[in-house]
């Protein structure tokens, strides 16, 4: 099983190298880093440029806010740079930031991402091969590309391109065209990725003519640890106000609604609404984060992730500790996890 490091969306771009030589010297096979306090591709590069081995993944690179040409130009580079340890990731994001956050303007989200990816292999394929530029979506046209201006082919043109998705639609988008789906924190629990993401993904498969095993799945799961049983506690209730602040946002509530938890999410928007920020922790429940989160010491969640994942997926998410006194316990689950 691979696993992935996750770096803080908060983390600044000044900090990412240490964080990614660091992930790498503890065992892990890549790092997926943020694109929300600062630039994606940014990070991704200094994370890169700090490590020999890892790979590194914009796993949901805010791609209606950017044209498919500046995302292709910047993932040439990496590539051209990096070769296979960069990967691209895409997210849609919500309608409200899209709109409101970065002046953008908003659609169904679905078919314009599945005309987004077709419109980047289309300009990859212009420059590795010579192919005319000539895309013609809905949203999306792309039919001018000077020679002056053609990036030159790289040895590593096939830019592995995944989507981050909830939903129905957009999950089995990319089983359609992508090479693989990242889920969401909110929605990992494995009674969800049988009954919903599987299930919608082998649909899209079908319908681009392929089978679930092109797409990759990969957990993008949050997990309640720490060296014993206390720090394992404290590590949960951090993780009830994340998922208290996550679960406000509708485009979460997918899990909530398979579990009869609507209610949950009705109430902590509206606590949003009224600025009670500090009234949100309650509303997610005992019985929710066992459901929710992987919870056990650091001897125990390597066995508690595979229970969990081993027979829907082939990796997984961990976090590095605060404390690097803890690396040590940190290599172990995930030499574990590699067995």
């Amino acid at each position: 099983m691979k696993v992935w490091a996750s770096a803080d969306f908060q983390m600044p771009y000044q900090h990412l190298g240490a964080f990614a030589r660091r992930a790498e010297a503890l065992g892990f096979d890549g790092i997926k880093v943020a694109d929300q306090v600062s630039d994606g591709f940014l990070n991704a590069a200094a994370a890169l440029g700090a490590t020999s081995r890892i790979t590194v993944c914009t796993p949901a690179l805010v791609a209606f806010a950017r044209s498919p040409m500046i995302v292709a130009i910047a993932a040439w580079d990496l590539r051209r740079a990096f070769g296979r340890r960069f990967e691209l990731g895409l997210g849609p994001q919500v309608r409200g930031n899209i709109i409101r956050r970065y002046s953008g303007h908003w659609v169904a989200p679905a078919p314009r991402m599945r005309e987004y990816v077709n419109a980047l292999r289309a300009i990859f394929d212009c420059w590795q091969n010579g192919t005319p530029l000539h895309f013609e979506g809905q949203h999306y046209t792309f039919t001018r590309m000077q020679e002056f201006v053609r990036p030159p082919p790289i040895e590593h043109p096939d830019v592995p391109i995944m989507v981050a998705g909830i939903g129905p639609h957009m999950t089995a988008m990319a089983g359609e065209v992508g090479d693989a789906l990242a889920t969401h924190p909110t929605n990992v629990a494995p009674r969800f990725i049988r009954e919903r993401i599987l299930p919608n993904l082998e649909r899209g498969a079908a319908r681009g003519g392929r089978s679930r095993s092109d797409v990759e799945l990969r957990i993008n799961c949050l997990s309640a640890t720490g060296i014993d049983q206390r720090a394992t506690r404290e590590s949960r209730e951090k993780l009830r106000a994340t998922m208290a602040t996550l679960f406000s946002t509708p485009s979460y509530w997918p899990i909530l609604e398979l579990y009869g938890w609507q209610d949950r999410g009705l109430h902590l928007n509206r606590l949003v609404r009224e600025g009670r920020w500090q009234d949100m922790p309650p509303v997610i429940t005992d019985e929710m984060l066992e459901v929710l989160l992987p919870a056990a010491p650091y001897a125990e969640i390597a066995d508690v992730l595979r229970e969990r994942y081993a027979d829907l997926a082939d990796n997984v998410s961990l976090a590095l500790p605060d404390d690097p006194a803890l690396d040590p316990e940190v290599a172990r689950v995930v030499a574990r996890l590699h067995g």
